[in-house]
């Protein structure tokens, strides 16, 4: 049998052994074509970048930042700065300028990797101010500029037995509690904390999860999520170690392509883009007409009432509905899809009945940045309850709900602290070394676990009541119309929303009944959009308690993202600078 796997790099030497007849190990597209690599290739790559590394004089603790989207090369770099002993900083790609400067000054990163011309013209004014920063790597080639297969080269060059016995004994000197990386939070409030994580706050999840859900090495594996998001992270990871093929995207523009290209049988995804796929259906069944129309959303309706406890009629007629339709829903995603492992936010729940129901097993987990990240999920092996985001993974972990509802947590995955910033660390991890998640939550008899909102984001209407903005914003976002919704009203009688239409069905929708336009801002000015907007609004308000309702509503045409700042990198709303952005429309709503 082979070794024991407790550091990450373990995987290499397993995955060689193991699968090393696998050419699509990893797999990246460029310019039109697959580029794949086998597990030795994949060491070989590391263990060279290793020596280079230590070539250049880095050395054990020393830090090294990836500013990349998914790709081969991040998880080059991330093994071979692991088994050198180097801390690996991966940066998401659509920060801000400040964000990125706060970064990798905080880090005390001396190397920089950056995926292209773009992020390199970006970055290198950024990285010239900071003193410690030796010099910025691309990993496309461009002309002039240092490319990350120079450094390949040079450890290519010094691969003597001498220089291979000291990367050896670094490997040896590594702990599974030694710290592999440094991840920096959202920082939905404030500047982002870096989070340190172990070799074993990873590996742990990763030996509880394959005994949870059933994948080897004839599965395929899509990768969209930022790989330097903890989820997609350590997804890769158990992908490494059972044997997945693992297929990195070309970018959400591109998913669907590479969906029905690559087939993929399992891929991690957060809400939104389920919610996405879910609009594309539901746009195309609209533009049926007569006995399809009817059927397509006969077949809907059957969805939307999915249920584990359901009798034999039900299926008999879900089992109808799969072969008219739903076998055609799967096709758009490659026909394949076995598993489908949502986190990062909160997924409501007649959107996962509805793929349950359409024949996707959508597997809702739970968990944060800081817990690196699964605590639970819901699973073949332990059960899935729609609404809930399942059990605990491990024996080992624990949860406790307090008093005042919040989550707390203790576990082998829970973080070392915040990097320089004991303060702060000890703000989440109390004395008895309870990590407060900040998340209201409760767990049912059987164990598994409720997320309702964040601490945070409750506020009290004047009337006393509180309102949990999540819940009511997800219900909004199922609507084919509404691409993001933002709700508040601390304070104020009920609760109101400002709301990004979604302008691709928007724009289809202005089309079929005449109304004419400039711009989306023209569009949205239109009372008949306001009213179409308002009249989904009420209808989801029927499916709220009284005092949740939804009053004044104002819509805007902007689109919010992490580099406009009104989203964080993982897609969730800084509620501050969305306050701030539309103080004066919120007054204004509310003085109705």
């Amino acid at each position: 049998m082979t070794q024991s796997v407790t550091r990450v790099f373990d995987m290499l030497d397993r995955a060689v052994e193991l699968f090393g007849d696998k050419d699509d190990y990893l797999a990246y597209k460029q310019d039109g074509k697959w580029t794949k690599y086998s597990p030795q290739q994949y060491k070989d790559i590391a263990d060279y970048l290793s020596i280079g590394l230590l070539q250049m004089g880095l050395k054990p603790g020393d830090k090294v930042a990836t500013i990349t989207g998914n790709r081969p090369e991040w998880n080059f770099i991330d093994m071979a700065t692991a088994q050198a002993g180097i801390v690996h900083v991966p940066i998401y790609t659509t920060i801000t300028e400040e964000e990125f400067q706060h970064i990798l000054s905080h880090s005390d990163s001396v190397l920089v990797f950056v995926a292209d011309k773009f992020l390199y013209n970006k970055i290198k004014p950024i990285a010239d101010k900071i003193e410690r920063i030796k010099n910025v790597y691309t990993f496309d080639k461009v002309e002039g500029v240092p490319h990350w297969s120079e450094i390949m080269q040079l450890g290519m060059d010094n691969a003597s037995e001498e220089n291979y016995k000291k990367l050896s004994e670094i490997k040896n000197s590594i702990s599974k509690d030694d710290v592999l990386s440094i991840l920096y939070t959202s920082g939905t409030t404030g500047l982002a904390k870096g989070v340190m994580l172990t070799h074993w706050n990873f590996l742990y999840q990763v030996y509880q999860v394959i005994d949870l859900v059933p994948i080897g090495p004839d599965d395929v594996g899509l990768s969209f999520l930022p790989i330097c998001h903890s989820l997609e992270r350590v997804v890769n990871y158990i992908f490494q170690y059972v044997g997945v093929s693992i297929y990195y995207a070309e970018g959400l523009h591109k998913l669907g392509d590479n969906m029905k290209e690559v087939r993929p049988t399992i891929f991690a995804t957060v809400p939104r883009v389920l919610e996405r796929i879910y609009d594309k259906i539901l746009a195309k069944g609209n533009q049926l007409e007569g006995a399809k129309r009817k059927l397509f959303f006969w077949a809907l309706d059957l969805a939307k009432r999915f249920d584990f406890s359901n009798g034999i009629g039900y299926k008999t007629q879900l089992a109808l509905a799969d072969t008219i339709i739903f076998t055609q829903w799967r096709k758009a995603v490659g026909g394949r899809v076995r598993f489908i492992v949502s986190g990062g936010a909160k997924l409501e729940p007649q959107l996962n009945r509805i793929f349950w129901g359409a024949g996707f097993k959508v597997l809702e987990g739970y968990g944060l940045t800081e817990t690196a990240p699964v605590i639970t999920v819901n699973n073949p092996a332990k059960g899935v309850k729609i609404g809930s985001v399942g059990p605990r993974i491990g024996d080992e972990q624990e949860i406790l709900i307090a008093d005042d509802g919040e989550i707390l947590f203790k576990g082998p995955n829970l973080m070392k602290g915040y990097y320089k910033d004991e303060e702060k660390t000890r703000e989440v991890i109390d004395e008895q070394g309870w990590f407060h998640t900040g998340d209201i939550g409760h767990l049912d008899k059987d164990g598994f676990l409720y997320i309702t909102d964040r601490k945070k984001e409750i506020f009290k209407l004047k009337s006393g009541k509180y309102i949990a903005p999540q819940p009511i914003e997800n219900h909004l976002q199922s609507s084919m119309y509404i691409e993001q919704a933002f709700v508040l009203g601390l304070n104020q009688k009920m609760p109101g929303a400002i709301i990004v239409p979604n302008f691709e069905v928007l724009h289809k929708w202005a089309a079929e009944n005449g109304i004419e336009y400039t711009d989306n801002q023209d569009l949205i000015s239109k009372s008949e959009v306001f009213k179409l907007i308002k009249d989904e609004v009420n209808n989801i308000n029927k499916s709220l308690a009284s005092y949740e309702k939804i009053g004044p509503i104002r819509l805007v045409a902007d689109q919010w993202s992490p580099g406009t700042g009104e989203l964080s990198p993982t897609l969730k709303k800084r509620r501050r600078i969305l306050n701030e952005k539309y103080k004066d429309l919120i007054a204004e709503m509310f003085a109705e």
